[in-house]
């Protein structure tokens, strides 16, 4: 191509790809369009439209191989097949025109300068070809989240074995990853970040504990006060789960009865007891899962728009990390990383993200479970009259001896006749009450509640059994006689099998 045909000029809208088409009637200038004649719209050099195209194809497109592969070759040389070989991908010329959206014409004018120059001097006589040779097909490749994955591997060896708190790079790199996540949605505009409360579709979780002691006083307790005994534990006795770092109290719940028992793994022989927690208010949960089906809609020609693909790839990737089965002896250690995730997205968005939900690994299925940050964890209370007396029992006796029997009573005092005023102390020193220190301790929470549990929805399992889903592989062992092969001078000893001798 001339330096003349170089200079020629195209107008947006000759070019039907939005964001180029956009760039052009941003930056263009009016002049005489060569290929639609007209003269008032904005234009830019054809030089400039091969620039745009040589950096997308370079980010999102790769030249295919012009011979079979091995495999193929062999397919091709059997005679007995009737196999037909073709080259994969699209022709150069047509995949210019398609991803900028221009007519064959602008598309040839944009490969005779890129052909130019990626020509190599002698590839012609050899036979080689080379990028944007006007025989070569090329075919969108997928975004490569390796930067990412490279990144993240060198930040979890740092917080596993260097800097657990305060961790920087960490603390940058998470916002990256999440910094956003009100804007990610899959292609049917779904948001990564659902609602749950009273008015949408999840309206609470489950919830369960397990008694391994055959003793009476703990369930008894626990059936007393569920809202405080299968809640969140308290902070001093709030063990490092998947989620949450020792000592940070958290809600974990599940999707439905069946999931919750799962996920206590309770021992045969133990008692669980499991109640539904509703939510008193909206909640806002990360759907991990939704991570995996990120959709980024941008442009080719957007130089940011790869690496919003590389991010949605490594999100996904991320997601299944995080919900992976972690074997007890490792829980310590592979906790970590899950737990700084959690301890992050707790901190971003506004309003705030309240939990997480995230597949469960104990059940099969669309089964889920659900975490809720510190700050949203905090179960409404009952209210018990303070002079009530709450019996709670497990068994029942009659005239065969006794049954299981769970059921709860709160006995309440008797109405009491009004008493006669008493004299008052001078400088109204009788307006205060004694300070209870340990009420005030124990049952303080400044925090808005977000949970409360059904009393009706109380049940006590008895685990009788529990089932194991395997899959299951035969083992093969065989004995072989080795023999060992002469040794010749200046050569390797060789050992060689012979045949299977069985047992």
């Amino acid at each position: 191509m001339s330096d003349d045909d170089e200079q020629k000029r195209v107008c947006h809208n000759c070019v039907g790809e939005a964001y180029l088409s956009e760039a052009i009637t941003k930056n263009g200038v009016i002049a005489l369009c060569d290929y639609c004649n007209d003269d008032e719209e904005p234009t830019i050099a054809i030089a400039e439209l091969a620039d745009e195209v040589e950096g997308a194809f370079e980010r999102h497109y790769e030249r295919t191989s012009p011979d079979p592969d091995d495999f193929q070759s062999a397919m091709l040389r059997d005679k007995e097949l009737d196999y037909d070989w073709w080259r994969e991908g699209e022709q150069v010329v047509w995949a210019i025109a398609n991803a900028a959206s221009v007519n064959e014409v602008v598309a040839q004018d944009v490969l005779e300068i890129l052909e130019e120059r990626h020509a190599v001097a002698g590839s012609d006589y050899v036979g080689e070809e080379e990028e944007f040779d006007s025989d070569s097909y090329y075919e969108e490749k997928g975004a490569n989240d390796y930067n990412f994955r490279m990144e993240w591997d060198a930040i979890e060896r740092s917080i596993k074995e260097r800097t657990r708190f305060f961790n920087r790079d960490a603390d940058a790199f998470l916002t990256r990853l999440f910094g956003n996540l009100n804007q990610l949605a899959n292609r049917q505009g779904q948001s990564v970040v659902v609602n749950a409360g009273p008015d949408h579709e999840i309206k609470s979780f489950y919830r369960a504990r397990a008694f391994h002691s055959g003793d009476d006083d703990e369930i008894v307790r626990a059936l007393k006060r569920p809202d405080r005994e299968i809640g969140p534990p308290p902070p001093r006795f709030a063990r490092a789960g998947r989620m949450n770092a020792q000592g940070i109290s958290v809600f974990y719940g599940a999707s439905d009865p069946e999931t919750a028992l799962a996920e206590i793994r309770p021992p045969v022989g133990s008692r669980v007891l499991l109640g539904r927690f509703d939510l008193v208010r909206t909640a806002r949960l990360l759907d991990v899962e939704a991570l995996r089906s990120v959709f980024i809609e941008g442009s080719i020609f957007d130089p940011d728009y790869i690496g919003h693909l590389e991010l949605a790839q490594f999100l996904g990737r991320l997601s299944e990390r995080m919900t992976m089965p972690v074997m007890p002896d490792d829980e310590p250690k592979e906790y970590l990383i899950t737990q700084m995730i959690a301890d992050f997205v707790a901190q971003v968005g506004e309003p705030p993200i309240d939990g997480m939900l995230y597949g469960s690994v104990q059940s099969a299925g669309e089964h889920q479970n659900v975490v809720m940050f510190n700050h949203a964890s905090r179960v409404l209370e009952w209210e018990v009259p303070p002079n009530a007396e709450v019996d709670a029992r497990t068994y029942e006796m009659d005239e065969d001896g006794g049954s299981i029997d769970y059921s709860v009573i709160e006995w309440l005092p008797p109405d009491e006749e009004p008493k006669p005023a008493e004299p008052k102390w001078p400088f109204g020193l009788d307006q205060f009450e004694p300070f209870d220190d340990d009420a005030l301790v124990s049952h303080y929470d400044g925090r808005a509640a977000t949970l409360q549990l059904d009393p009706k929805s109380l049940q006590v399992h008895h685990v009788s059994g529990v089932t194991i889903a395997t899959d299951s592989y035969d083992v093969d062992r065989h004995r072989y006689q080795r023999h060992a092969f002469p040794k010749i001078a200046g050569s390797l000893s060789i050992e060689g099998l012979d045949e299977d001798l069985g047992f």
